[in-house]
């Protein structure tokens, strides 16, 4: 049985995006993500946006698992577009990976298939990819946002019902 108590429990969310950041698109997938979780009892400690690349994820996501211990989702980059390299960013700053959560997100349904998201830690932070539709990045993160809680606490070292 997952551990769904999120009381105390922060996030962040990243979003990876060039059309954002040259404001040619608003940032939906960052909002609904964000409210998302705030929905589900995580308090939303950052938003922040990045162009695509894999330099520009994989330092933001340094900055943002620095001393944090919670969940950092990133929306967006993880695709077949040419600038879709959110994962690789990932990839090359991840710890350990979880492969299990990112299968799981990939489940929830056809187009799911197509995501090259990764999840994974960093220090105390769980890292999730998610796509930049507004619609798949929350479908994939409800997907396992029933096990998030148990997880984050177990990288606090702290007491857990297992």
């Amino acid at each position: 049985m997952a551990d769904h108590d999120t009381s105390g429990l922060a996030a962040k969310v990243l979003t990876v995006s060039d059309g954002v950041i040259h404001g040619t698109r608003e940032d939906k997938s960052g909002a609904a993500l964000a409210e998302f979780l705030e929905s589900e009892g995580f308090s939303v400690a950052e938003r922040r946006v990045v162009a695509d690349g894999v330099e520009n994820v994989s330092e933001a996501l340094i900055d943002m698992a620095a001393d944090f211990n919670g969940l950092v989702v990133t929306t967006g980059g993880t695709g077949f577009g040419p600038r879709d390299l959110t994962p690789e960013g990932t990839k090359a700053v991840l710890e350990r990976e979880a492969p299990g959560l990112a299968e799981a997100m990939r489940l929830v349904n056809p187009l799911g298939r197509l995501s090259r998201g990764l999840a994974g830690t960093r220090g105390h932070a769980l890292i999730l990819n998610t796509p930049g539709s507004t619609k798949g990045c929350v479908e994939m993160t409800q997907a396992v946002i029933d096990v998030v809680p148990h997880a984050i606490r177990l990288m606090a070292d702290q007491p857990t019902d297992h």
